[in-house]
């Protein structure tokens, strides 16, 4: 049973274990929770290195080096960000290569309050600070508002990087709009220049992959199938999960699942020719925010899965995909209390979470403790 294009929500589980709930092919699975770091103030991303430490970015303009035994050490030489409404950093990623050059990428809002934007930096990380920092990105054009900046980033197989672009709250027909880089998907190459195969022209920005975004905050690569995934914020309600391919429009605001939030009608559309529909959406909004696809060997049960935090039920949903559809959906983690702010699968096969606000925390999923 495809639940593609319906509103999915399950119930939800306490303690150490999880029930699959929603849907044919769901799987259940047994895990506990281990904190790895807390005190980390509104943390936003977080990336596992080769030595089994972390790097975490807080949204307030630092990083930081997160040891394998949890000690947290503040790095230096990060770019200086704009801090306000939703502004600050972002996503932190690491260069395919990056065991051999020790290239790190960071997204984060640029500017001031008249004239910011997202951005990319990259840069050597060092032992105690970041070096060589180059901005290689600087969404166009700048906005004068503090909201809806994307900011996620993935590496594709062919060593191009892709980043999300919100479109600004105030400015929602520019994402419809190839001439801005508001609401779309930019693909470039590691050194930010536009690489061969992007699919527009002619005026339009070279830099855009797809376009017709609201405020997409989730990118995830099935390493499988090397299906790419997106997810974004809808309004009221409308929160949609893509698969996105090069040239695609994703509709909004001409077709959206939402309302605003005065409860105005955006578009009285669902669906339009030459737009895409999603593979789901959720209705009443649960603001996702950051997304993985589980490959790993800790549980064979999740393989091949989407783990979406959500920010609005304090939870983290497991997507189950069976060929390429929604199958099922399963709410887990809510034992936590908070709100989910990333989920990133390890190198080392757990699943690890950001949980966000002044007293975030980094924990680490396992197999279920005998």
């Amino acid at each position: 049973m495809s639940l593609a294009g319906r509103v999915v929500r399950s119930g939800l589980c306490g303690g150490l274990f999880a029930l699959a709930v929603a849907g044919t092919g769901a799987r259940a699975a047994e895990y506990s929770l281990t904190t790895v770091a807390d005190n980390l103030d509104s943390p936003w991303s977080v990336v596992q290195l080769p030595d089994t430490g972390f790097l975490v970015t807080q949204r307030g303009g630092q990083l930081l080096r997160v040891a394998p035994d949890g000690a947290v050490t503040r790095l230096g030489g990060v770019p200086e960000t704009y801090v306000a409404g939703q502004g600050g950093f972002f996503d932190i990623v690491l260069h395919p290569q990056f065991e051999t050059n020790r290239l790190v990428y960071l997204s984060y809002a640029h500017g001031t309050p008249q004239a910011n934007g997202t951005a990319v930096a990259r840069a050597r990380l060092g032992e105690d600070a970041l070096e060589e920092v180059e901005q290689i990105l600087l969404l166009e054009p700048l906005k004068d508002t503090p909201q809806h900046y994307g900011g996620r980033m993935l590496f594709l197989p062919d060593g191009t990087l892709l980043l999300t672009t919100g479109e600004g709250f105030d400015y929602r027909d520019a994402a419809q709009d190839l001439h801005s880089e508001l609401g779309k998907t930019l693909r470039i190459d590691a050194d930010g220049g536009v690489p061969d195969g992007n699919p527009f022209g002619d005026g339009a920005s070279e830099r855009i992959w797809t376009y017709g975004h609201r405020n997409p905050q989730g990118l995830a690569l099935d390493e499988d199938t090397r299906v790419v995934y997106l997810h974004e914020h809808g309004p009221r309600g409308g929160d949609e999960l893509n698969v996105i391919v090069p040239g695609n429009n994703y509709g909004w605001p001409a077709i959206t699942y939402g309302v605003d939030y005065s409860g105005a009608q955006i578009s009285p559309f669902t669906a339009a020719e030459g737009m895409q529909q999603p593979l789901t959406y959720w209705v009443p909004s649960i603001a996702p925010s950051g997304m993985a696809w589980y490959g790993g060997e800790r549980f064979p049960q999740w393989r091949g899965d989407l783990f979406v935090g959500a920010l609005v039920d304090r939870d983290v949903k497991r997507i189950d995909l069976e060929d390429g559809l929604v199958a099922g959906e399963e709410s887990l983690f809510s034992e936590l209390d908070a709100r989910i702010r990333d989920v990133r699968a390890g190198r080392d096969g757990y699943l690890y979470l950001l949980t966000d606000g002044p007293q975030g925390k980094l924990v680490r999923v396992g197999p279920a403790v005998p």
